[in-house]
């Protein structure tokens, strides 16, 4: 086995079926992690949670579950490209400390959802994470990589975890997801250990997934997902405080 493939469950996803049947035809095995009771997967083995957890922590439990020595890890919400995961494998396999690596994202209506992120800042975290970001939003530009949209594969920061492709290497150094994040910044927080450790972060144009990404903490100031996000921030902080020092 050479890719497996595992899916986070939180709540019902309608894009569920399409995810796992793009995902099943490219990978060894499939793996879907549930928080909601009763869920079903055609094609999947599913492993349901006695009690709900975290998002990081379903991660690490699906990605145990399997033994391939590559990791799919995908929201239910997106749907690969028929192509997607050969490209990520074959370029991870050609590049032995590529240790995450992304593939371009798009809403379904075809717009670009911007995968590639820098690395978070203190004055950038509080224009994105308040009312600040109605007026002075167009100052992430560079944050979210939309300055240079690259057409050939390019190293990032970090990536986006609504698809990831991961070396189980990697991860077994790293200890994994850290279980802390509830939700949001987890993917920053591996991407930032894996930098720290010398593994590779890229970015590949080439290899595509639609994401209906519905952006509720973007869309709304004060929800539940608002408080795991800034619940993350501080955990990031707290696990890495000479990112203070990024203004």
């Amino acid at each position: 086995m050479s890719v497996a493939g595992v899916v986070v469950v939180h709540e019902p996803v309608a894009e569920l079926d399409r995810c796992l049947a793009a995902l099943r035809p490219q990978v060894d095995e499939l793996v879907v992690i549930a928080n909601l009771p009763g869920t079903t997967a055609e094609g999947a083995r599913v492993i349901q949670n006695e009690r709900p957890a975290g998002y990081a922590a379903n991660a690490n439990r699906g990605i145990a579950e399997t033994t391939a020595p590559f990791v799919v890890l995908a929201n239910p919400d997106t749907e690969a490209a028929p192509d997607a995961v050969r490209i990520l494998r074959e370029f991870a396999e050609a590049h032995p400390r590529a240790g995450i690596v992304g593939p371009e994202l798009r809403h379904h209506d075809g717009r670009l959802n911007p995968s590639r992120r820098r690395f978070p800042t203190v004055s950038g975290t509080i224009v994105r994470r308040t009312p600040l970001r109605r007026v002075l939003g167009d100052t992430q530009r560079a944050h979210y990589g939309l300055d240079d949209i690259p057409t050939e594969p390019t190293e990032a920061d970090w990536l986006l975890g609504a698809f990831l492709f991961l070396r189980r290497e990697m991860l077994k150094e790293l200890g994994g997801f850290d279980e802390g994040f509830r939700l949001y910044g987890e993917d920053i927080d591996l991407a930032y250990r894996a930098e720290k450790a010398g593994w590779e972060r890229w970015y590949l144009p080439e290899a595509k997934a639609g994401h209906a990404h519905q952006a509720l903490t973007d869309r709304r100031l004060l929800t539940r997902r608002t408080l795991w996000h800034w619940r993350g921030i501080l955990r990031f902080v707290r696990k890495h405080p000479e990112r203070l020092r990024a203004l």
